[in-house]
C-alpha cells in the first residue's frame, strides 16, 4: 500500500489486490493512503486537499486513522508548511545519518581526530 502503484511487481500487486477483496476496510485504507501519499509532492492548493484528506479519513470507520489524523490536527502549522512549500531538509538528514553509521562503526575505537578524518573522507 506505501509503494507507488506503478512501482508494484506483478506479485506485490496480486498480494495487494487478495487482501483488499479479502477485507472491505483494506479497501477503503488503500484509497486513504493513496489520497494522503498524493500530498507529498508539494503544491499550492495542498492545503486545501489535506483539509478534505482529514475529513476523509474521520468520516470512515478506521480507529487508527483517527489517532493519526488527531497527529495531524496537533501540528496542522508544520503539516500545512511541509505539504506547500518547496524546502525540505533532505540533504541535512542525508549527512546526519551517514554520520551516525560513522560513529557506530567506531564506536569504543578511537578519539575524535579520526572520527573527525573519517567523516572528512566519507
Amino acid at each position: 500500500m506505501l509503494t507507488r502503484p506503478g512501482n508494484l511487481t506483478d506479485t506485490r500487486r496480486r498480494l495487494l489486490d487478495d487482501l483488499t477483496t479479502a477485507c472491505p476496510e483494506m479497501i477503503e485504507l488503500a484509497g486513504l493512503v493513496r489520497g494522503f501519499a498524493d500530498l507529498l509532492q508539494p503544491r499550492d492548493g495542498n492545503a486545501d486537499r489535506l483539509n478534505a484528506r482529514i475529513t476523509t479519513a474521520r468520516a470512515a470507520d478506521l480507529p487508527h486513522l483517527h489517532a493519526f489524523t488527531r497527529g495531524l490536527d496537533q501540528d496542522r502549522d508544520a503539516v500545512r508548511a511541509a505539504l506547500t512549500l518547496p524546502y525540505h531538509n533532505g540533504g541535512t538528514e542525508g549527512v546526519d545519518t551517514k554520520t551516525k553509521r560513522i560513529m557506530r562503526q567506531m564506536h569504543g575505537r578511537a578519539g575524535f581526530t579520526l572520527l573527525r578524518h573519517r567523516i572528512l573522507l566519507a
